[in-house]
């Protein structure tokens, strides 16, 4: 069953509406930012604010190097930068204009794909292969109410799979292998929990790792869960994650990310109790078989979003969601805020020194780590 069509989340004075396995709309919702271009401290990292040319609410991002980087957001709309974020191109996707635009994943500077989230049909996946000047329609759900994508992860440029709410015990997840045409593999997967879905909060709830690997996190059911895969799909193990707030229709893992094989964190919690400070970041050692809570953020409420930071600091996280943010140089051992940040629900790195959150409100921030 579907959950209300919208949920309130108040974090640090800040209030947004969190579309959340099911359909809604946004109210505008301001990120705020703080002492911008300043190092948080010796050993943090430096946020510098970036103009993204909308007031739309950013739920993706996705880096492709240093200079390219697509975000995604309500109103239809995408940005991209090609410079590492001096100027960036906001557009709407003519006939998308009513549709959220809950993941993003950048190609090249000119390759793109775009999955929006909503109800029956509203549900679709965009691509482009000129930067964005024109798009084609590669998926659409039918009209059923439960239709419901959360989030996409591409193994490489034409081969993806695409997370979806379960409907009577099963999840009608969808595969490509050639990058233009999806198919349904909801039979390969394990047995849906009653209510038992995916958080589109900031496109996260699905990580993939070069070759056939795959995470899903899950929410909404009596057990959060993360699904795994070795083999692009074709089979699925099936893993609890004790500890975590979850167990209600509004908890559960939200975001996963992996730096290797066997070394991944999760984020979630209760995403309505943007005030409560929860169990919300454990991590694994195992390829996601087990998992560990670590020292919960210190910003309160659900981790929308969190990801690990390439290169010489492979083992620090950022975490984000609407209650603030942190970083973490130990996986979740111990944590840092970043000071004046809120309401940003999704982070992405390309490099140590080229990350971003992206925020309500049009928000735009880059993080930058120092280091050779």
């Amino acid at each position: 069953m579907l959950r209300p069509l919208s949920i309130a989340a108040a974090g640090t004075g800040v209030t947004a509406l969190v579309l959340l396995a099911c359909s809604g709309t946004f109210e505008p919702a301001t990120a705020i930012f703080e002492n911008p271009g300043q190092a948080q401290s010796s050993d943090g990292p430096t946020l510098t604010p970036q103009v993204s040319g909308t007031t739309e609410r950013f739920f993706s991002v996705s880096p492709v190097n240093d200079r390219v980087v697509w975000a995604s957001a309500g109103g239809g709309t995408f940005a991209v930068t090609t410079d590492g974020g001096d100027t960036w191109l906001s557009r709407v996707v003519p006939g998308a204009e009513g549709l959220q635009f809950r993941d993003v994943q950048g190609v090249t500077e000119k390759i793109a794909y775009l999955l929006s989230a909503g109800e029956g049909s509203n549900n679709r996946i965009y691509k482009t292969r000129d930067g964005g000047a024109t798009w084609t329609l590669e998926f659409q759900a039918g009209p059923d109410p439960r239709n419901f994508y959360d989030c996409f992860d591409f193994w490489t440029p034409d081969r993806g799979i695409t997370f979806a709410d379960g409907q009577d015990g099963r999840f009608p997840v969808i595969r490509t292998k050639d990058g233009k045409t999806w198919e349904d593999i909801g039979d390969l997967l394990p047995v849906a929990q009653p209510g038992e879905a995916g958080f589109a909060a900031s496109g996260t709830c699905v990580t993939t790792q070069a070759g056939d690997r795959a995470w899903i996190g899950t929410g909404g059911g009596a057990q959060a869960r993360i699904l795994s895969t070795t083999d692009g799909g074709n089979s699925w193990s099936s893993h609890n994650v004790p500890g975590i707030t979850q167990g209600t229709a509004t908890s559960g893992v939200v975001s996963v990310d992996f730096r290797d094989r066997f070394h991944g964190i999760l984020g979630g919690g209760d995403v309505v109790a943007s005030t409560e400070p929860q169990d919300n970041v454990a991590r694994s050692a195992d390829g996601g078989a087990t998992w560990t809570l670590t020292t919960s953020t210190p910003f309160p409420g659900a981790v929308y979003g969190l990801s690990y930071v390439p290169g010489q600091l492979r083992r620090t996280v950022v975490a984000t969601g609407p209650g603030g943010a942190a970083w973490s140089p130990d996986e979740g051992d111990t944590w840092s805020v970043l000071s004046g940040i809120a309401n940003c629900w999704s982070v992405g790195f390309a490099s140590r020194k080229a990350g971003w959150l992206v925020c309500g409100d049009g928000g735009i921030v880059k993080v930058s780590f120092a280091g050779n």
